[in-house]
């Protein structure tokens, strides 16, 4: 059961990412700006969310990301990818949009 809601959760994420993209593309200014002011505080609520569970303990190690037989220093994959998005993003080439029909399939996720 895990499974099946562990994928309906994440086809409901990309789902919800390839809708956001769409409109980024595509939609009109007056769409564009109401998508933006709806999604946008949401986007960053969200990224600050998953980052704050990211944060190091007081070892240094990433506390969502370290195990008790494994420990990963900070920063995790997920502050430098925040990194990468959010700061540094505006400077480095930015890959195609994923779509539905590039996406990896589950089993290899």
């Amino acid at each position: 059961m895990d499974e099946i809601l562990g994928q309906v959760l994440r086809d409901a994420v990309w789902e919800r990412l390839d809708m956001l993209s769409e409109l980024a593309n595509h939609a009109d200014a007056p769409s564009l700006l109401s998508v933006a002011r709806s999604e946008l505080p949401r986007l960053t609520e969200g990224w600050r969310s998953m980052l704050a569970a990211h944060e190091p303990d007081e070892r240094g190690n990433c506390r969502a990301c370290s195990s008790r037989w494994r420990q990963q220093k900070a920063p995790c994959t997920v502050w430098r990818a925040a990194y990468e998005h959010l700061v540094a993003g505006g400077l480095a080439p930015q890959p195609p949009a994923r779509h539905a029909a590039d996406r990896v399939p589950a089993a290899a996720r």
